[in-house]
């Protein structure tokens, strides 16, 4: 049976009223027949029935043994973050998302948590980077925005010998396409706000442990701390995920089309895309996604400025620039100044993101519209291009 089928048939029928589709129990509480003897449920920022199907759909999704649901990816982020105590140092992706380098830098700096950011692209840095003070290994793969790859079995076996936990944010690739508890991560975490959701309609996050133990670890941080959510956006999100392989097939399609026209427009120096055989990790992407690369690409311009990225964000009409992807609808954003403003611009360039890059969630729109849409923004860029040339002119308005 494959994958798209098992997931379709693991969304439960009401055993209650055989609803087809999970209910709603938007409670607070729940009668009890005695002190401390209920149905399984007491208050809803322990547990509510709505949220614990997700829980349990995405456990499934990704391999693992327990599933948390947050009221965001940055909350998820956070509890696994509360796992650790003062003292202890993470080993982070240096191309990292602004929002957990905000959360390491500014929130857990000040209770003594280092964090070393470092190319995890090549295991030996990995290696490098290790003290014996690491406990936390942090991965994107792909990372957001420059889409690097990094070999997650290699660096699971290498946390592994050092004690230390690999946790691997999913978010890009989805489960759909690649699931890292199966090449040895200890937990995975989403914002399920972008491609399990899939409907830009709803902000949530989610964790999944291998190990059920760390997995009651989380579940009481949850408990604990109190960003759960809610089961109307634990529905939405079980409803997206219905149509979870059937979008993301298409959403790679689509921006694996996107990303070839871009090598061959002269505005555009480099393209992101690790489904391209240019990308420098594309082997490894092959080796660790089935079935596709995923629906963002990212591209820098020759004409490195951010004001020549503004130009091209604001001049598309069907990608809308806004914060976010993994959405029907296609985006774009200028993450210097968006996404990862957040990030010192000297440590930003340094991870690769160059002040106009330009980062698109392709969308399932009829993809010959989105390269026309894109193909315009970039034949208008302040200047001229001689048809065959693939020099940019000098002739630059004001």
């Amino acid at each position: 049976m494959s994958n798209a089928t098992k997931l379709i048939h693991s969304i439960p029928v009401d055993k209650q009223t055989g609803a087809i589709s999970v209910p709603i129990y938007q409670t607070s509480t729940y009668v009890q027949d005695a002190p401390g003897v209920n149905k399984g449920y007491d208050y809803a920022r322990s547990n509510n029935p709505t949220r614990a199907a997700l829980e349990t759909i995405v456990a499934g999704l990704e391999n693992g043994q327990t599933g948390i649901a947050f009221a965001s990816g940055l909350a998820a982020i956070d509890a696994v973050v509360k796992l650790l105590e003062g003292g202890d140092e993470i080993l982070a992706v240096d191309d990292i998302y602004g929002g957990a380098f905000r959360l390491f830098t500014h929130i857990y700096a000040k209770f003594g948590i280092k964090v070393n950011y470092v190319d995890t692209t090549d295991v030996a840095n990995v290696i490098e980077a290790f003290t014996d003070r690491t406990k936390l290994v942090w991965l994107e793969t792909p990372t957001n925005p420059t889409l690097k790859i990094s070999d997650i079995a290699a660096i699971a076996k290498v946390a592994r010998q050092q004690g230390a936990l690999l946790c691997v944010d999913n978010t890009f690739a989805s489960p759909a396409l690649q699931q890292p508890l199966c090449l040895g991560a200890d937990l995975v975490v989403h914002s399920a706000t972008k491609y399990l959701g899939g409907h830009s309609d709803l902000i949530a996050g989610i964790v999944v442990t291998a190990d059920a133990i760390i997995g009651d670890r989380i579940k009481f941080i949850q408990n604990a701390s109190g960003a759960i959510l809610s089961p109307h956006d634990s529905w939405l999100v079980i409803r997206g995920i219905e149509t979870l392989y059937l979008r993301v097939k298409e959403h790679s399609a689509n921006a694996h089309a996107v990303a070839r026209y871009l090598q061959t427009h002269p505005a555009v120096d480099k393209v992101y895309y690790p489904g391209l055989r240019s990308h420098p990790n594309h082997d490894i992407a092959a080796r660790q996604q089935k079935g596709g690369f995923g629906g963002v690409v990212s591209f820098s311009l020759r004409q490195d400025t951010a004001a020549a990225a503004k130009e091209v964000v604001c001049s598309t009409h069907l990608f809308k620039l806004a914060e976010s992807l993994g959405g029907v609808k296609s985006l774009l954003c200028h993450p210097a100044s968006m996404t990862h403003k957040s990030i010192p611009g000297d440590q930003r360039r340094a991870a690769g993101v160059a002040d106009s890059l330009i980062r698109l969630s392709v969308g399932l729109e009829d993809v010959d519209d989105l390269i026309s849409d894109i193909g315009n923004a970039l034949d208008a860029l302040s200047g001229v291009y001689v048809e065959g040339d693939a020099s940019l002119s000098t002739h630059i308005t004001a």
